[in-house]
């Protein structure tokens, strides 16, 4: 019989932190600056630090559950055979709007971007013509998208380290703070503990991507070990990121209550120190970093898609096909293209409602999959056992439903219409719940999944 065509095992730790930071897109930080130190009543950096403590617990449960099961699926195919293969259905269709809606917001973004540069080229031309090449690049493979990634993003930290550079000058020269050491881009008379949770509760949305790495499982060297390392490091490395650069900004533009427009504050920061020049130069590293957000993005949801069709719970011919030159789930990819193309008649507030209600329900289901598979089932109940496979993750659960409780009405109607609609297409897979979802069997052995 022939051997059914593989996801091809070609990443390493490098290769995953390109992916994990591209996902990331170090310069989202700009994107929502404004607005949290709006919220925050300037202290931003702090912000930050409450963020990244809370992403930690769950990147530790994304760590501990890809070492468990090095499979493609992330959220999905931890709940699946953690807790209950319903359950599992449930958190796969919910993160569908996190992965699939993550690609449109780049195409949005970098289309508005073109046309406000090029406005003689229409909207709808830029945002095909991404999608095109996006859906091309990781048909070709996942070699290609790396090295897109990796080009890319050094672009894009190479644009930060000109901003700290410009900054700092600026600074010594008496811009803004007038100095580079100051305490109150972290605590002032104006702030408060609930104005930081406030903030805390949008950026901690600006880690999503670390999640995603899981999802490559499959084509990764030594998952269970390289997996887990590569996700804290990317959070970690991000989230200092976002704090040194959110520090800097503070300095340079230290009245958070005289932006023109909190949307669009990073580009009065950027105007500062670096006049036109330095301008032109950040509206085309914002593009770049949309278009590696994209090109990872796009690669994640096709891995989700083709998990859940070798489950059978999705059609498996279409879904689980892979392109025997490639090593690629092609129709897959193909499919998340011609999705991305809804972002032609959307908006972002439509889209960004759809990711924060999927990543905080997979957030809040992985946590609760390392309590279930490494403190129930596993039996680790020892005092070390207790802290690392209970408290940590349920303090991880207990964060996401916080941060899920607190979205807003249009998310919660939104991401209910989704999930009513999933639960009756499992009703309907299941005949009425009777019957239990198709799962694939994984051997630890030999880490290899029998299709």
């Amino acid at each position: 019989m022939e051997k059914p065509v593989q996801l091809q095992r070609s990443l390493n730790f490098f290769h995953l932190v390109l992916l994990g930071l591209a996902y990331m897109a170090p310069l989202t930080v700009f994107s929502t600056f404004g607005i949290v130190e709006s919220i925050s009543k300037g202290v931003t950096p702090s912000v930050y630090i409450l963020a990244l403590f809370a992403m930690l617990f769950t990147a530790y449960s994304y760590g501990r559950m890809g070492k468990a099961y090095p499979i493609a699926g992330s959220a999905y195919s931890y709940t699946q055979k953690s807790i209950n293969s319903h359950l599992g259905f449930m958190v796969g269709w919910a993160i569908l709007m996190d992965y699939m809606f993550i690609p449109m917001i780049n195409f949005l973004v970098m289309g508005l971007y073109l046309t406000q540069y090029f406005p003689s080229i229409p909207f709808s031309v830029w945002i095909i013509a991404m999608i095109l090449i996006v859906t091309i690049l990781n048909v070709i493979g996942m070699k290609v998208t790396v090295t897109m990634n990796m080009i890319l993003l050094g672009f894009q930290y190479l644009v930060l380290i000109f901003f700290i550079i410009l900054s700092v000058k600026a600074l010594l020269h008496g811009t803004g703070q007038g100095t580079i050491f100051s305490i109150n881009p972290f605590m002032n008379s104006h702030t408060s503990l609930v104005a930081i949770f406030s903030g805390a509760s949008i950026l901690c949305l600006s880690f999503l991507g670390f999640d995603a790495l899981t999802t490559f499982a499959e084509e990764t060297i030594k998952p269970e070990r390289t997996i887990p390392k590569a996700i804290i490091f990317v959070t970690l490395f991000a989230g200092i990121t976002f704090i040194l650069i959110s520090y800097i900004s503070h300095l340079v533009h230290p009245d958070f209550t005289s932006y023109q427009n909190l949307d669009t504050a990073a580009i009065e920061v950027i105007k500062i120190i670096g006049g036109t020049f330095f301008n032109a130069l950040f509206i085309a590293a914002m593009i770049v970093c949309c278009f590696t957000s994209a090109m990872a993005s796009h690669a994640s949801v096709s891995r989700i898609l083709y998990a859940m069709g070798r489950d059978s719970v999705i059609p498996k011919k279409f879904f689980a096909y892979i392109h025997p030159k490639f090593r690629t789930p092609v129709n897959n990819i193909i499919l998340v293209g011609v999705i991305a193309l809804a972002s032609l008649f959307t908006d972002l507030v439509t889209v960004t409602s759809f990711i924060n209600f999927g990543a905080l329900i997979a957030f809040t289901f992985v946590n609760l999959s390392v309590i279930a598979h490494y403190f129930i089932k596993g039996k680790q109940r020892s005092f070390k056992g207790t802290v690392l496979y209970l408290i940590l993750p349920l303090i991880g659960a207990i964060i996401s439903i916080k941060l899920w409780s607190g979205l807003d009405g249009n998310s919660m109607m939104l991401g209910g219409i989704w999930v009513a609609v999933g639960l009756i297409y499992l009703a309907y897979k299941t005949k009425m719940f009777r019957v239990q979802p198709p799962q694939i069997d994984f051997d630890d052995s030999s880490n290899e999944l029998s299709l």
